[in-house]
């Protein structure tokens, strides 16, 4: 009978996999195939069967996350898109909520939308705001634009009419009508995709979706023909951006809540590491080849948001990128990775990213090609890699063209060394995800006094110490096959489903039978979806209010009851939300009533009982397995650097740094002034000035 488990995570530069079977867990790496995804997906499910000893047949459910979805946006390279809306509100994409990200900016750059103006088309038709209908759907509007659609080849279709959220039959009906003439061609409808009120983020992740939607649907469609073509039958399972699995039959309708689908992993992997060792209060910082993604998470639980911006063309600016309204795992992600290239700007300052070199050429160092100097270039020349080693031996890295790429597009500028351009290359990319997660920190209410930092991904636990260093974190948590934790994430995830609509509510007059309709129709849209992949496993139930005083602009969110509620529940939710806005804002308004604008439904699989906190196990002094030259990145010596083999590092193992432990995967970076030592759990944990 079959019963291992596989993970597999497209990232930006290599494509990494997880198989769990019989107790034991293998982990591989190959290089992503950018243009043709499927094919480094299957190279690398060979090579991890072969590696385990298993065959197709035996793999009895298969996880994936990707980032096409992500980069089909970010790259402007989905579908050819048109956008139906209401008569008189074909600029809302446009148009956005009038707000500027840097009002001091005269030529400020705003992001472009997905649909050009050509494309948006108008018909006659209107609702208020209860849903009432004021004018009916003129349906020969909407057959007058087939002819607009064919003559510009539309590939897809977004519908998204004004409050449609809150009767959905004229966007029902467009779709219909749309279906008949142009079989073929997906519509995507702002009800099923975002059913919530404020129409620009309604109307943008609709047409993101559109947008996405014909790719994503070719790709996983021919993934899934090729994995059955090999003998691997088992159910295939998407990782959505909000850390619930989902089928690739609900995937293919609604691509956009993949777009986080890659760090959504690697924040469960984080939780479920931090509920192990029992860490309340962790950084998550996943590095990989692309990005680095920071994420806080309290009580083994990560952030999650309903809002998300995708294709900022202000770097970190908030307001500047495309809106959407999904669930997501709320995080910071910045172009700093292995793979990311540095420059000197006109000013003779270093930047680091957020451009990549990929897979393809990638850094100068992989020897394909790639002449301009990354991260990974300036980490060997600063001695930090094992050239044989990386990626598991996969491929071997070159010191030569890394030297020559550094020294000609940084250290001839600055009149530096190599070697010394690629420590001001370290220790730039190290600053920019510093202040990255500081300013994560500071919005978010939070601060990093006596947080653990767990690090992972290909690049995490090489800067991760110095990191820590920056912002005022003494421990950081390496976890075994930190080097693909994303992976490992996805095979830790729930298969879950969030249904989100909107019913205005005040207290005053809070109808408990409209809001108990509304919530059942939700649990039971969530509970079909859900039960598709979870084969019969329990599941577990969250129901969510967003709530806000009248008048102001912004929600919170207050959890409800799992169940039906009563009147006597009013009063009890109503002090929930007082002491919820007291977290956030010091202290309640004495007297104002509240609104409900939108709730959440959740349903998940019961996620696995936390196990057991080890005991600490007896320490014993660890045995270097050779030594290597290391350029300190602080203070910019080189000196002899102790190597050691992880695998060979027993739980209770304690060795100081400066010190490198090697893996397949990945490199820890013991800094001077660090202590390490292996847990009861086999993980690395580094603690600052401890012996």
């Amino acid at each position: 009978m079959a019963s291992a488990r596989l993970a597999v995570d497209i990232g930006g530069t290599f494509t990494d996999l997880a198989l769990e079977h019989g107790g034991r867990r293998t982990t591989a790496k190959v290089l992503t195939t950018p243009s043709a995804p499927e094919q480094g997906v299957m190279e690398g499910v060979r090579a991890i069967l072969a590696q385990a000893g298993i065959g197709p047949g035996d793999v009895a459910i298969l996880i994936h996350g990707t980032t096409l979805a992500t980069n089909a946006v970010i790259e402007r390279k989905g579908a050819r898109t048109a956008l139906v809306t209401t008569q008189g509100f074909r600029d809302v994409l446009a148009m956005g909520n009038e707000s500027r990200y840097d009002q001091y900016d005269l030529n400020i750059t705003l992001p472009q939308p997905l649909v050009p103006r050509h494309l948006r088309l108008a018909v006659a038709e209107r609702l208020d705001n209860t849903g009432r209908v004021l004018l009916p759907l003129d349906e020969a509007g909407v057959r007058a634009l087939v002819p607009v659609l064919k003559r510009e080849a539309v590939e897809s279709v977004a519908v998204g009419f004004l409050h449609s959220f809150v009767n959905p039959a004229h966007e029902k009906r467009a779709a219909e009508i749309l279906a008949e003439a142009l079989p073929g061609v997906p519509v995507s409808l702002s009800c099923e995709v975002s059913p919530e009120m404020r129409e620009w983020e309604r109307f943008s992740t609709t047409a993101a979706n559109a947008y996405v939607q014909p790719l994503m649907a070719r790709y996983l469609t021919k993934l899934a023909a090729e994995l059955k073509g090999m003998g691997l039958d088992a159910p295939v399972f998407l990782m959505l951006s909000g850390g619930g699995l989902t089928t690739i039959e609900t995937a293919c309708r609604f691509p956009i809540r993949l777009v986080e689908s890659g760090p959504a992993g690697g924040a469960i992997f984080s939780a479920h590491v931090a509920r192990e060792c029992g860490l309340s209060s962790v950084l998550s910082f996943d590095m990989g080849g692309t990005t680095a993604k920071i994420c806080l998470i309290d009580d083994f639980k990560p952030q999650t948001s309903r809002t998300f911006e995708v294709a900022r063309v202000g770097r970190f600016r908030k307001g500047s990128g495309l809106p959407l309204r999904i669930p997501v795992i709320e995080m910071v992600e910045i172009g700093a990775g292995g793979g990311s290239l540095a420059h000197v700007d006109s000013l003779g300052r270093i930047g680091v990213g957020p451009e990549s070199a990929g897979a393809m050429p990638g850094p100068a160092c992989y020897g394909r090609g790639g002449q301009r100097p990354a991260v990974t270039d300036a980490n060997l020349v600063l001695g930090r890699y094992d050239p044989a080693r990386f990626a598991g031996g996969a491929m071997t890295l070159h010191e030569g063209p890394a030297q020559v790429a550094l020294g000609e597009h940084v250290g001839a500028k600055l009149g530096l060394a190599p070697e010394m351009a690629a420590l001001a290359v370290v220790e730039m990319v190290d600053e920019n995800m510093s202040n990255a997660a500081r300013v994560h920190a500071i919005e978010s209410g939070k601060g990093y006094d006596g947080r653990t930092m767990i690090a992972f991904g290909g690049g995490g636990p090489v800067h991760g110490f110095r990191v820590a260093e920056k912002i005022g974190i003494d421990r950081v948590l390496v976890p075994s096959g930190a080097g693909v934790g994303s992976a490992i994430g996805f095979l830790r995830a729930p298969v879950g489903y969030e249904v989100v609509r909107s019913l205005y509510q005040r207290f005053r007059s809070f109808d408990v039978a409209a809001v108990n309709g509304l919530l059942d129709d939700m649990v039971r849209e969530a509970e079909e979806v859900v039960a598709a992949g979870s084969f019969g496993a329990p599941t577990t139930q969250t129901r969510i209010a967003f709530m806000r005083y009248v008048g102001q602009g912004h929600e919170i969110p207050v959890a409800l009851p799992a169940r039906t509620l009563v009147q006597a529940d009013v009063a009890a939710i109503r002090a929930a939300y007082d002491v919820e806005y007291s977290r956030f804002y010091d202290r309640p308004v004495p007297g104002s009533d509240v609104e409900i604008m939108s709730y959440a439904v959740v349903v998940a699989t019961v996620a696995e009982a936390a196990p057991a906190v080890a005991a600490v196990p007896g320490r014993s002094a660890a045995t270097a397995a050779r030594v290597q030259r290391v350029r300190d990145s602080v203070t910019g010596e080189v000196a002899d650097w102790a190597i050691y083999d992880r695998a060979s590092l027993a739980p209770g193992a304690v060795l100081a740094g400066p010190a490198i432990v090697a893996e397949d995967e990945t490199s820890t970076l013991v800094g001077a002034g660090w202590t390490a030592s292996v847990t009861a759990q086999g993980y690395i944990e580094l603690v600052r000035g401890a012996r």
